[in-house]
Formats: C-alpha cells, structure tokens, sequence
C-alpha cells in the first residue's frame, strides 16, 4: 500500500512540471490533481505499523534509534544531492534561507518554519512530520493501549472530523501557519492510524472490506479538488477503513492484491522512491526544459523516463543507503532480531 500512495505522490508532482500539451494536461490534472493526498496515507499508516508492532518493554530510546535508522540515512543522502543539484545545474533549488534552512533540513526541523517547509529536498517536509510523530509515539501510546473499544473509536471519530475542518478554521482564523505541512497539524491522522490499529489488535474493528474501502478511498481522492485548502478532508476516513481492512484480511488470510511478492518489493522501495522522484523531476528539466507542454505519445516516454529513473534511484538508494546505513546505525545484531 505504500507503493501506491508513493506513486500517487510522483504522478501529482508529474503533473506540475507540464510535460503535457493542454489536452493531455487537462486529464493529467484530473487524474493526479489529488495526488498530494498519498501524503495522508503515509501518516495514518505509519501510525498504525507502530501501534501495530509495539511490544511491552520496548525502550523509548532504542525505539527513537530505530526510527532515526529507518529514516535519516535516506533523507542525509538525499539532501546532499538536492544540495550538489543546486549549487550545479539546477540553482533554482539554492535554498532561499541559506545555510540555516540546510541545517534545519538536515535537523527535520525546517517544516516547523513556513518559509522553508519547502526547501531543499521538497517532500523533506512530510519526514519533519514524521520525526515529531516518532517523539510523541512513546507517551502516546501508553495512553491509547490503555483504551478501551468504545474510547477509541471516539478518538478515532474526533480525530476525522478534527482533519476534515482543521483546514477551515485555519483559513478563517488566519493563523499564518501552513498546515499541509505543520507537524501539528498533521498529528490527528498519525493517531487515527495508532488508535485504529488498537481497535483491530483488540478484534473490535468494524469496517467495510478492502473492495469497499477502496471505493471510499477512490470517491474520497476525487472529491479532494472540490473542496479548497482540503489536503486530507476528503480522503482520511476511506484511507483508514482501507489500512484497517488490508490488516484485516492479512489477519484472516482473504484474498488482497496487496501481498505479491512484487508489490512487497516496491512497498520496501516506496520510501527511497519518495525521497528522490522529485529531484528526478527536476533533473529531467536539463533535457525537455521548464513545462514542455508535449504531445502526448512524448510526454508519456518523458513521463515513462522519469518513472523508470526515479525507480532505479530508488533500489539503489534502498540496497546502497538505507539498508546499510540501518546494520550501521543499530548494528548488525540488532538489525537481526528486529527482521
């Protein structure tokens, strides 16, 4: 499930780069238009995974080295590119604030700050959210394993409705914080996906299956463009009924188009391709230039290109960073007890 939303993401920033004539752009806009809400899913569904894998006595410092493995290693290679880009043949990506903003990027600290969420590596932001996720995980989730059914559904149905209005009353109270991007703004979906997965731990769950969560899911993504400033309004609720039934149907052995081998593989691989497709994106303006605005039969070999590159980043990234930068973060005896 990470692939997809991780593609959903790629096609979304595909889609502003223009490699489409008008009338191609037209039905690229309509289809990915929405895309930015793969985000969403990533948060309900970090969530979830490390509510779902908690064990009592876990440390709350060995989980924060954990998590700063699983990350950082990635994010570090991939500002450096960003950087080397920059100060190269893309200098559009020069970051506005200078060395601070490369530090606070460095630190996943920059999203905390609305003149540099932005910055460097773009989609750097989503991991700040993450980051601060991961600090508050310990304390939170002593609390919620304590839950009962009924209380965490109400959380579950606080939180949804807090996603679906928060970015209306942000509008009308003119805060001056952006909250696609804000940490705390972000958080309800994080526990949506902690609380939700208590209710299925605790056999309570009770959701539609997978073919009609992704009906919601799909309904909920194309409403997304409706409804302004909506970066989650319309999709959190079909997102978490389609975690909670993909864990489901994983725990009764149903049928899901989720457990191939190869999906498997390219869900290990969606972070790394997260983390560099845009800077693929931007690579790919040195040889078809700024909004090329192709016919369609080209603009669907650029697009294809820039896919098949992203991708080849990404497993290379995934064997060459990230898994060796975990052995050397926890140490290769305790990367073995954790697989």
């Amino acid at each position: 499930m990470r692939w997809a939303a991780a593609l959903v993401v790629f096609l979304f920033h595909m889609k502003n780069f223009r490699y489409f004539d008008d009338g191609g752009q037209t039905f690229v806009k309509w289809a990915f238009a929405p895309g930015a809400v793969g985000v969403t899913f990533f948060f309900v569904l970090s969530g979830f995974v490390l509510a779902w894998s908690a064990r009592p006595g876990d440390k709350v410092v060995s989980f924060w080295r954990r998590r700063l493995a699983r990350i950082y290693p990635v994010h570090v290679v991939t500002t450096l590119l960003a950087l080397a880009l920059a100060f190269t043949v893309l200098p559009v990506l020069k970051p506005t604030g200078g060395y601070r903003e490369v530090a606070a990027n460095f630190l996943l600290l920059n999203a905390w700050t609305n003149d540099w969420w932005h910055g460097v590596n773009t989609v750097s932001w989503s991991l700040v959210c993450e980051a601060f996720f991961y600090a508050c995980f310990p304390a939170l989730y002593a609390v919620l394993r304590r839950l009962g059914p009924k209380a965490l559904t109400v959380l579950v149905t606080l939180c949804i409705l807090t996603v679906m209005v928060l970015p209306v009353v942000n509008r009308s109270l003119d805060t001056g914080v952006v909250p696609y991007a804000f940490p705390l703004a972000r958080f309800p979906e994080f526990v949506i996906g902690v609380a939700v997965a208590r209710l299925v731990q605790l056999g309570r769950w009770r959701g539609p299956g997978l073919e009609g969560s992704l009906a919601v899911a799909l309904i909920g993504y194309f409403m997304a463009p409706l409804i302004s400033e909506a970066y989650a309004a319309t999709t959190v609720l079909g997102f978490t009924l389609l975690i909670a039934a993909g864990a489901v149907a994983d725990i009764k052995g149903l049928p899901s188009m989720w457990r191939g081998r190869r999906m498997v593989k390219l869900g290990e691989w969606s972070f790394a391709f997260y983390m560099i497709h845009v800077l693929v994106l931007q690579g790919m303006r040195l040889i078809v230039g700024d909004a090329p605005k192709l016919d369609p039969i080209p603009a669907l070999g650029v697009t294809a290109l820039s896919f098949a590159v992203a991708l080849a980043g990404a497993a290379l990234l995934y064997q060459l960073v990230e898994l060796p930068g975990r052995r050397l973060l926890l140490g290769r005896k305790r990367t073995a007890r954790g697989a």
